[in-house]
C-alpha cells in the first residue's frame, strides 16, 4: 500500500486545477441506468470510488469505458438488477443503484452497505421512501429484494436531510405513476446537479434547489451527455491548505456559489479569498485566527471538511473549537493529528483545539478520505518528515494530490508503503 512522504514548512504559490466532483458523478452513473442507451460523462475525477462504481455498472450489464476525465457508458444490455455486497460493502454510494433499478425494471436486489443489520442505520430513509412509492421491501441474507409493479406518486417527507436518501427516491420517483412531492429534501449541489441530469434526461421536476421536489413521473427518459460539476470539498481542503502553510493559490475551475460558507470561515481565519469568475484567488500569511464552527447541511459548513478544518486551526493563534451535528463520531483524524503536535480534546462531537505555533513530523496513519487530507495538511506545516500511510483512502476522494501540491511548490511524493 503506498504512503505519503511530507517533507514541511513549504508556503504554496502557483495554480491548481479543481477535478470534477466525485458525490455529483456517482449518482448521475447510477441515473444511466434508467433510460437504456449511451452516455457521455465529461470531466469526471479519476478516482477509486469512480472505478468501484463503474464495476457496479457492468456487473449489472452495462458497458464502460473511462478516458482520461470522460466517461462512456451504455446501459443498453443492463438485465441484472443486482448489486453484490463484493462492492457495495467498500463504498456506500453504490446503494444509489436502488432507486433506478426499481424505477427501471421493477425489481432491484441491492447489498445493504457494509453488511448492515436490518433495523436502525444509514439506509432506512431510502428505504422508507421506496416503500412510500408503493415498492414492497425484504430482506434475503444481507441484501435488500425490492419488488413494485407499480410504483405510483407519493407525498414523502425526511425527517433527517439526507443526499442519499434525496438522490435515491427522486431516481425512484420519475418514473413512478403520478406526482411525488419530497419534503425536507436535500439541497445540497450534488443533488441539484443530479436533479438537473434527471431534467436533461426528460423527468418533470419541480422545486430543484429547494426543500420541496415536485416529480411527475414520465413514460420514459433519453440519454444524454453531461459534465460535471466542480469538486467543492476538495476546493475546500484546498483553501484550507494554503491556509495552514501560507502563500497565494489560484484555484481555477471552481464555483464559488457552493462554497459560501468554507470562504466565509476562511475569512474569518485571516485568509483572503477573492474570486473571478470559476478561479479563486487565495492569500494567506502567518498563523490563522481561531474559529469556532459548527458543521450543518447544505448551505452550512460541510462534515466533509470538518477534518482539513481541523488541521488549519491546530496551528492557529489561539483556541478554536469545531462541533460536528451531522456525524457526531467523525473524530479518527484527531489521535493522528495529536501525533503531529496538535493539541486537541473531545468532548462528545465537539474537538476543543488548543493551537500550536508548529507541528513536529511524525508517521501517521489515514483512516477515512477526509481525516486522510488533515493528515497530508498538517504534514505540510509540520518541521521534519512526515509520512501518512495508507492513502488508498486519500485516493477514493482526491485525485492526485500529491502531484497538484507539488505543483505550488510543496514536498510531496507517493512512496510503496507495507501498511
Amino acid at each position: 500500500m503506498d504512503k505519503l512522504v511530507i517533507e514541511g514548512g513549504r508556503q504554496l504559490r502557483g495554480e491548481i486545477a479543481v477535478s470534477g466532483s466525485k458525490n455529483a458523478t456517482l449518482p448521475i452513473m447510477a441515473a444511466t441506468l434508467l433510460a437504456p442507451g449511451q452516455y457521455r460523462l465529461t470531466r469526471v475525477p479519476n478516482l477509486m470510488d469512480i472505478r468501484t462504481m463503474a464495476n457496479v455498472l457492468r456487473v449489472i450489464g452495462a458497458k464502460v469505458e473511462q478516458s482520461g476525465h470522460s466517461l462512456l457508458i451504455d446501459t443498453s444490455h443492463a438485465n441484472f438488477p443486482e448489486a453484490p455486497y463484493e462492492l457495495v460493502k467498500t463504498m456506500r454510494a453504490s446503494f444509489y443503484v436502488l432507486g433506478p433499478l426499481l424505477a427501471r425494471f421493477r425489481r432491484a436486489r441491492v447489498s445493504l452497505p457494509g453488511g448492515c443489520a436490518w433495523g436502525p442505520r444509514p439506509v432506512d430513509l431510502h428505504l422508507k421512501g421506496m416503500e412510500a412509492l408503493g415498492a414492497a421491501l425484504t430482506l434475503d441474507e444481507g441484501y435488500i429484494v425490492a419488488e413494485g409493479q407499480k410504483l405510483n406518486g407519493a407525498k414523502f417527507f425526511f425527517p433527517i436531510s439526507s443526499v442519499g436518501a434525496t438522490g435515491n427516491v427522486m431516481m425512484a420517483a420519475v418514473l413512478a405513476e403520478g406526482e411525488t412531492i419530497l419534503e425536507n429534501a436535500a439541497i445540497e449541489p450534488e443533488i441539484t446537479a443530479l436533479a438537473e441530469f434527471l431534467l436533461q434526461m426528460g423527468a418533470d421536476i419541480r422545486g430543484i434547489g429547494t426543500t420541496t421536489l415536485h416529480i411527475r413521473g414520465a413514460d420514459s427518459l433519453q440519454p444524454i451527455d453531461a459534465e460535471m460539476i466542480p469538486d467543492r470539498i476538495e476546493a475546500g481542503s484546498f483553501v484550507a491548505a494554503v491556509g495552514v502553510v501560507g502563500g497565494e493559490v489560484e484555484l481555477t475551475g471552481a464555483n464559488p456559489d457552493h462554497i459560501h460558507s468554507v470562504i466565509h470561515a476562511a475569512n474569518q481565519a485571516g485568509i483572503e479569498i477573492s474570486s473571478r469568475g470559476h478561479s479563486l484567488q487565495i492569500k494567506a500569511n502567518g498563523r490563522p485566527a481561531p474559529l469556532h464552527l459548527s458543521t450543518a447541511p447544505y448551505p452550512g459548513f460541510p462534515t466533509d471538511l470538518q477534518a482539513p478544518f481541523m488541521a488549519l486551526l491546530s496551528v492557529a493563534n489561539g483556541n478554536s473549537s469545531i462541533t460536528d451535528t451531522i456525524y457526531t463520531d467523525r473524530f479518527a483524524h484527531v489521535p493522528e493529528l495529536v501525533r503531529l503536535g496538535a493539541r486537541i480534546n473531545l468532548v462528545g462531537n465537539c474537538a476543543l483545539i488548543e493551537g500550536v505555533e508548529e507541528l513536529q513530523g511524525a508517521t501517521v496513519m489515514s483512516t477515512d478520505i477526509r481525516a486522510s487530507v488533515s493528515l497530508v495538511l498538517a504534514g505540510l506545516r509540520a518541521q521534519g518528515r512526515t509520512e501518512v500511510l495508507r492513502v488508498y483512502h486519500l485516493d477514493r476522494g482526491y485525485e492526485k494530490i500529491e502531484a497538484k501540491l507539488s505543483k505550488t511548490g510543496a514536498r510531496i511524493w507517493r512512496e510503496e508503503g507495507t501498511l
